[in-house]
């Protein structure tokens, strides 16, 4: 029998490419599972055991989450990316790591396909045949619900009558689960006026009143939050997502551009992503320069259409990567935060790199750099041109 190693993740679509993969393709499964964070170790057990209840010959867990935020994560916070002002990437940016871990695990054991799950009208057909495609192109590509164009019930039939239990209510939602936050499809995420319901989050609101939380930045990485000082950013961001997920922050509705042309919509519940993001984001405007905003702001956009769409092996991307290192050397402070049922608000920072200082002026009120003489010669050769431009060209 020959080999094909299977990106697994354990829920319909997978679950169902690993039964038919073998019964159907008469192949000998190996499933790996990409752990990109946020997983326990329980969840990790059990999703084992039901890799291997599918009838898997090896199941693998491969751990990417450090790797994840060193190469990836901590660039999307540096560049505060969220796609259409709203999504951080969670899925888009983990997919790749997953796809590229998978690829060189089927080398290593000397399959003959690799095999991935994703339907042919999303975004992820595309991130893992390239992934695969660059790595390992020797190896045939398989791609079961793609290339059968399976709905969801068709798949949840053909799992129960192998005997396999997937419940309805398991089949409603698609759901994805990883560092930089979870993603979340549905019947109303095919539509585009619908909301997701409370119950389709991964985490129900239990949180009440409201408090203030202090999250520090070094260099442009967050390395405590609540006096808490954590050895590596990945358990800040998974400690966050904890401490602030049942307060139901950092859920919304993405709607963009895909890929392959089309529009697409999907929910998601990234607390710690989108804390991250803004609190980072409200500290560089302390800190930084006008012009080091300005130009950020363009590679970052470029950096996170990138990835995006799956072009993390892209040399370009280590040219903006550069650029984010250099700009975030004064990026450190502390950042405070408002916290409530379904909201938050930055309060305010605190940096000794902060250029709002008022040993040179408080805006608005006085200045301690420039006279009343210097701002007058200032404006008029400031408006020079425009001057000249109106009185040369008032009466064409």
């Amino acid at each position: 029998m020959k080999k094909v190693v299977l990106a697994f993740s354990g829920g319909l679509d997978t679950s169902y490419c690993a039964l038919y993969l073998k019964e159907k393709m008469n192949l000998e499964v190996h499933s790996v599972f990409v752990d990109t964070g946020g997983w326990t170790p329980e969840e990790l057990v059990t999703l084992e055991k039901h890799a291997y209840n599918l009838g898997v010959s090896t199941h693998k867990t491969l751990s990417q989450a450090q790797q994840f935020y060193d190469d990836c994560i901590k660039y999307l916070i540096a560049g505060n990316i969220l796609r259409n002002n709203s999504y951080p990437l969670s899925v888009s940016a983990e997919r790749m790591f997953q796809a590229l871990a998978v690829a060189e695990y089927a080398q290593k054991i000397d399959a003959a396909y690799v095999a991935h799950g994703s339907t042919g009208a999303g975004n992820d057909q595309v991130r893992f045949d390239l992934a695969f495609r660059i790595v390992c192109p020797e190896l045939s590509i398989l791609s079961p619900i793609r290339a059968q164009n399976l709905s969801r019930e068709e798949e949840l039939n053909f799992l129960q009558d192998k005997g396999v239990q997937f419940s309805k209510d398991q089949a409603l939602y698609s759901i994805n689960k990883g560092l930089w936050g979870t993603s979340v499809g549905g019947k109303e995420t095919l539509s585009s006026d619908l909301f997701l319901p409370d119950s389709a989050f991964p985490t129900q609101v239990t949180k009440q009143g409201s408090e203030q939380l202090d999250i520090e930045f070094e260099k442009g990485e967050p390395v405590s939050f609540a006096g808490k000082e954590f050895t590596h950013p990945r358990f800040l961001i998974e400690a966050l997502h904890q401490y602030t997920a049942p307060y139901g922050i950092g859920r919304d509705l993405h709607v963009g551009d895909t890929i392959i042309g089309i529009k697409g919509r999907v929910g998601f519940e990234a607390p710690a992503p989108h804390l991250l993001i803004r609190a980072h984001h409200a500290l560089e405007k302390h800190v930084l320069t006008k012009e080091q905003l300005a130009l950020k702001e363009q590679l970052s956009a470029k950096y996170g259409a990138m990835i995006h769409e799956g072009l993390f092996l892209e040399p370009a991307l280590r040219d903006i990567e550069k650029f984010l290192e250099s700009s975030q050397q004064m990026v450190s402070g502390t950042v405070k935060v408002f916290l409530a049922p379904y909201r938050f608000h930055i309060t305010g920072i605190q940096s000794k790199h902060d250029l709002m200082s008022p040993q040179f002026a408080q805006y608005g009120e006085l200045n301690r750099s420039w006279s009343g003489d210097d701002v007058k010669g200032f404006s008029k050769i400031l408006g020079n041109q425009q001057m000249i431009y109106r009185k040369v060209n008032q009466n064409a």
